[in-house]
Parts: C-alpha cells; sequence; structure tokens
C-alpha cells in the first residue's frame, strides 16, 4: 500500500463514519504511522507504508471516537510539541488565551500553574519567559509524570518544580512560596454538563480534569479563599473558565477581596479568562 491509497482509504472510512475533518484526521494519522511530516504525505504518494495494519488501527481507533491527538501522543500548542496521554487533558486551542493574557501581563520572577495536567501552561511560560521560575501542581502522578516529560523536552526543566497535591479540595501545595502570578486551568464541567459532552471528551479525557462535581464552581472558590496567601501584592490570578461562567467566578473573586477583576474573551468572543489582582 502507498502512502496516497492509504490516505484515499483513511478519509473514505472517517468520512463513512461521519467524522468531521476526515481529510485532515487521516492525514495527520498517517503521517504518525509513516513517521514523516503531515506537509510530506502528499508530496510522497508513491512511497510505500511500511505498517499498513498500524494505520488501519489507528483509523479504526479514531471512528471508535478516540481524538487524533490521544491516538498520536502529542499536541500542538502555542507552536510548541507536547505530549498528552489518557491520563492528561488534550488541550484546547481556547487555553492560549490564558497563555495570551499572562504574556501581556508578564513576564514575572516567579509563577504557580495549579493543576497543570500535561504542563502546557508552565511549560509554555517558562520558554516564553527564560528568568521566570515555576511550580507546577497535580493531584495525578501520571499526569505530573508527563509533565516532567514536557519540561525536559522544552528545557525549562531546570526551572520548574513540580508537585503532587493530596486530594481534589487542596490547589496550593504546603510550603509554596509567594508568587507573582497564579495560573489554572482546573476542571469546571457541572454535573449537569457532563452528559453534554462529545464522546471525544467525555471517553478519552480522564473526568478529574474535567468535573469537580456540582455546579463546577468548587476550585474557583477554593483559588480565591486561598491565592491571596500566595501572592505578592499586586499579583495576578487569571483562570480559565467556562463560557458561561463569566459573571459567577468574577463574583467569587471580587467576594474574596480581590481588585480589578475582569473577563476576558477567547477568539471566538466567549468568556474565557477571569483576570484579578491581589490587593
Amino acid at each position: 500500500m502507498t502512502l496516497r491509497e492509504a490516505l484515499i482509504s483513511g478519509t473514505r472510512q472517517l468520512t463513512e463514519a461521519g467524522i468531521a475533518g476526515a481529510p485532515r484526521d487521516a492525514r495527520a494519522l498517517l503521517a504518525a504511522a509513516s513517521g514523516m511530516a503531515a506537509d510530506r504525505v502528499l508530496l510522497e504518494g508513491d512511497m510505500v507504508l511500511d505498517d499498513p495494519h498500524l494505520f488501519e488501527a489507528m483509523i479504526a481507533r479514531r471512528i471508535a471516537g478516540e481524538p487524533v491527538a490521544k491516538i498520536i501522543g502529542r499536541r500542538l500548542f502555542w507552536g510548541r510539541v507536547f505530549k498528552i496521554t489518557k491520563d492528561t487533558l488534550d488541550p484546547r486551542p481556547e487555553t492560549e488565551t490564558l497563555i495570551a493574557a499572562a504574556l501581556e501581563a508578564g513576564p514575572v520572577e516567579r509563577f504557580a500553574d495549579l493543576g497543570t495536567g500535561s504542563g502546557i501552561i508552565a511549560v509554555t511560560l517558562l520558554a516564553e519567559w527564560p528568568k521566570a521560575r515555576g511550580v507546577a501542581t497535580d493531584i495525578s502522578l501520571a499526569a505530573i509524570t508527563v509533565a516532567k516529560e514536557n519540561a525536559r523536552a522544552h528545557h525549562v526543566a531546570e526551572r520548574l518544580t513540580v508537585l503532587q497535591t493530596q486530594d481534589t479540595e487542596t490547589w496550593f501545595p504546603d510550603g509554596l512560596e509567594q508568587c507573582d502570578m497564579i495560573l489554572s486551568n482546573p476542571p469546571y464541567i457541572s454535573d449537569d454538563e457532563m452528559s453534554e459532552l462529545s464522546r471525544e471528551v467525555y471517553e478519552h479525557d480522564p473526568h478529574i480534569a474535567l468535573t469537580p462535581g456540582g455546579d463546577g464552581l468548587g476550585p474557583y472558590r477554593e483559588i480565591a479563599r486561598s491565592g491571596r496567601e500566595y501572592l505578592r501584592p499586586g499579583g495576578k490570578i487569571l483562570v480559565e473558565i467556562g463560557w458561561q461562567q463569566g459573571a459567577d467566578v468574577a463574583a467569587i473573586f471580587r467576594a474574596a477581596g480581590f481588585v480589578a477583576v475582569s473577563c476576558l474573551p477567547d477568539l471566538g468572543g466567549r468568556d474565557r479568562v477571569i483576570s484579578a489582582v491581589a490587593p
């Protein structure tokens, strides 16, 4: 089977299965199966695919609802490639809104990334701020392992401390020093919203990274309640939110004594990040 034949077959199977973006997904999977860049697949169409069974298995996984990024084990984020696994959230493009807000406010000397998952937020900021130091936390040891791998891959491991928290109610680890900035993309999907998720998300992202239970606002209440203790005066908190949570989360931070509380939109114009300043 040549690359061209494999691409035609894979695209047809995904299209018949009703997969949106079938040509794009087939090309990405074929690139991974063949070990070449996606933009080379079309140019090398006459090349023989060494392991067509691997590609067919990838296509079957995609038809079964598994996201491409989870199949190939990596995700492009803010121009860098990050490893992801079944134990980490598949980063969404909307999270780049959080990075943009941090870069506009920074650089800072020291920051904390709470609930780091694959480490995309902490690693990206350390790569953008070569003099900064960061602390990243997560409850999942498997996710922490991935975050450390991504830190090493992007040559920032010496400036990143990764700590495991002990339970879902603990967002700040013991001994955390005061920071200039605290960031988080916490689980925020409510119990009622979980049933509305796509199968790609519901079946393949860890639920602990998706929902804290209840109304989805628990992590924000805890981060707001304890955050001022870990922020220097004038320090900033930036948290990603669900697009319908802007008013509620802003009110939580105002009630906790934060000032200059604002809601920032993503590229689609939806509420996506709450910014707040410690007095």
